[in-house]
């Protein structure tokens, strides 16, 4: 592809941001005006263990024979405990998968997929999609990277283009540098401050200014990595010459391109975050733009504090963890968990000495995963206060029902573990005698490729039998979207919704990720545990209403797949989250936005009326409803006008049943 050598835009001549020169370069169809749908080229594809074996049966449903893409990477991160043989064997379906079609293969243990990608196969310049909400961390490098649903990163395996929205393109400037004491996790909590879970919405938020500079390329990833919790369609940094000494350090210098901002290129939205005015700041439970500054909150008492994650996954945030802690014991009450984020990172904690400073100080050092922030073991006590250098906080999603998750950087919840409060760490200084250290970091990396297994040659790759355990079914097929519905709203829930509250995460659901009907079990047992028993009742299928941003943080569509199987047709929201919204289309449920008095006046148990919804769909946005009163007073049926975001290409997709359904059509 090309790079910045295009300094302006031939077409028009103006000065292009970053965003706009890596959209143009892959752009197979549409204007990139914001607003309008687009296709464009992916590079390269990246799957997760906890999202992955819906691709891979996604792939065989499609009779993929290879993957199409300059690389694809499936990893095994997320579901690492083996409590039975549920996980194994999945393990090994997946590594059976990217034997047959082509992938690299990061085996149980090597680490979480973002930071592991970002040292190894991370290219600037290069498009990648993602079947994890995440994937954006790799726009650190330069990439145009974005979080999908898994059936877009199966179609991009089979050499189809992503088709998003066309975002606007935010600028962050960036000026002076961080103080002591904060670090990259209070940049992206700051933007959280300011804009809350639905700040980023359909746009890219990209960083740039002088300030970037003083950034490390793991710095990057911390921020980028958490624009998905802002709600935005991806973030990206310029590969500058920070993105050339981390790829040179990991003996892939060769694979730098050089992709900034024109002088004067312009924006469609603009911010400033001058780092050097930032103070520690945190998440409080249950949300990631609960954001408060820490000294107005300190004091309380602390039960765990984890670090690690996608969110902060270099290893200096291990390491200024470990130097606030040498020679100090951890505060009694406090469990200390640590995730290190692969092994070449836990191979360096060990040979700096960090490791054995963590380990003095107190600390449970946990294999290289995901681990707690999926809810795969450390869950906290029910309403104890657990710090977490992590992403996400909502409701339920570390394995507790009832827990207490607060986000904060390391800095911070070194010195809550150490105090055994949250504290603000700039008091360790005048309380404690501390000064805020600056881990030196080694000069060469360790680079370890011994736990990533290439793809096989295409010869051999046609004679690989994928290996399925007794907990893996078969996709499910859908029928398309009928003429007429008359549903029952079986469901009302509230604003920012999250995937973890439609399909919840953790030890005890997500094993059951392979098999479709032994998952749907649990949809919305969280917010109402009637919920699958009363949607398998209602024949003819059913109809949920949500609020504002609906839909909101991971990307796994089994938070479609499994109440579409229990009969779900339509969800009626005052907005939605993007990956979740195409998720929807993907398997054929309608989405349909509803105005603040509609939501408000509607109830569950009332029923929801659609007359020829094709004609509808296919005329225009509007989509006339009616909605029946719960009690079924005829006389209580009111006219309601709903409205649709999906594009031509997505109605025929909803239409028919889906996207598999519209793609074999087509090759009829």
């Amino acid at each position: 592809m090309s790079s910045t050598a295009a300094v302006t835009d031939t077409a028009s001549g103006e000065p292009q941001n970053l965003t706009q020169k890596l959209i143009r370069s892959h752009l197979l169809e549409g204007e990139p005006r914001a607003g309008e749908e687009i296709a464009l080229a992916i590079d390269q594809t990246l799957t997760q263990d906890a999202t992955g074996t819906m691709v891979m049966l996604e792939l065989e449903a499609m009779g993929l024979d290879r993957v199409r893409t300059e690389l694809s990477a499936q990893y095994v991160d997320h579901n690492l405990l083996q409590t039975d043989e549920k996980n194994p064997e999945d393990h090994l379906f997946l590594q059976s998968g990217a034997r047959r079609f082509g992938l690299w293969f990061s085996r149980a243990g090597n680490g979480v997929s973002h930071p592991v990608h970002q040292a190894h196969f991370g290219r600037p310049g290069a498009t990648m999609v993602g079947s994890d909400s995440h994937t954006c961390a790799a726009g650190a490098l330069g990439m145009l990277a974005v979080g999908v649903g898994g059936l877009e990163v199966a179609m991009a395996m089979a050499g189809e283009p992503l088709y998003v929205t066309m975002p606007e393109v935010w600028g962050v400037e960036l000026t002076g540098d961080l103080p002591p004491w904060t670090s990259a996790k209070d940049v992206v909590l700051e933007m959280l401050r300011r804009h809350g879970v639905t700040g980023g919405s359909r746009r890219v938020i990209e960083y740039h200014g002088d300030g970037v500079r003083t950034l490390s390329a793991m710095d990057r990833h911390v921020i980028a990595n958490m624009g998905a919790e802002l709600g935005a369609t991806t973030s990206v940094f310029p590969a500058d010459d920070e993105v050339r000494r981390f790829l040179a350090e990991r003996g892939r210098e060769d694979q730098f391109v050089q992709w900034e901002a024109d002088e004067q290129a312009d924006y469609d939205v603009t911010e400033h975050i001058d780092l050097s005015a930032l103070e520690p700041l945190i998440a409080a439970p249950s949300s990631p733009g609960n954001v408060t500054p820490v000294h107005e909150v300190a004091g309380e008492e602390v039960d765990q504090v984890v670090v690690g994650s996608s969110a902060n996954p270099g290893l200096r945030d291990f390491a200024v963890v470990a130097e606030i802690l040498r020679g100090r014991q951890i505060d009694p009450r406090v469990s200390l968990d640590i995730n290190p984020s692969s092994r070449e990172i836990y191979a360096d904690m060990a040979r700096g000495g960090w490791l054995l400073d963590l380990i003095s100080a107190g600390g449970r050092i946990h294999q290289s995963g995901c681990m707690g922030c999926i809810g795969m073991g450390q869950a906290p006590a029910v309403g104890r206060n657990s710090l977490r250098t992590m992403p996400r906080n909502f409701p339920g999603r570390s394995g507790t029902d009832e827990d207490s998750v607060w986000l904060c950087s390391p800095e911070t919840a070194a010195a809550s573990a150490l105090t055994g409060r949250i504290t603000d760490p700039r008091t360790l200084e005048e309380e404690r005698g501390l000064s805020c250290p600056v881990p030196r970091m080694p000069e060469a990396p360790t680079v370890d490729r011994q736990m990533l297994v290439a793809p096989l040659p295409a010869e051999e790759a046609r004679d690989v039998e994928l290996v399925k355990g007794s907990n893996i079914s078969a996709l499910p097929e859908f029928d398309p979207l009928p003429e007429d519905l008359d549903v029952p709203v079986l469901l009302k829930v509230g604003d920012d919704v999250s995937t973890d509250e439609i399909m919840p995460a953790g030890s005890r659901v997500l094993p059951y990720r392979s098999n479709i009907p032994k998952i749907s079990e649990f949809v919305y047992i969280q917010v109402d545990p009637t919920y699958p028993d009363r949607a398998v009742a209602a024949d003819g299928g059913h109809a949920i209403l949500g609020g504002v941003n609906y839909g909101q943080g991971s990307s796994r569509e089994h938070a479609v797949i499994a109440p579409r199987h229990l009969g779900l047709r339509v969800v009626m929201a005052r907005s939605f989250a993007r990956i979740h919204w195409q998720n929807l289309a993907n398997f054929g449920v309608l989405a349909l936005e509803c105005d603040e008095d509609v939501y408000a006046t509607m109830a569950q148990g009332d029923r929801l009326r659609l007359r020829g919804l094709h004609e509808a769909l296919r005329a225009g946005s509007e989509v006339p409803a009616a909605i029946v009163s719960g009690d079924g007073d005829s006389e209580g049926e009111r006219q309601i006008t709903l409205r649709h975001r999906l594009s031509p290409r997505q109605v025929e997709m909803v239409l028919v049943g889906g996207r598999i359904a519209q793609r074999a059509a087509a090759e009829a």
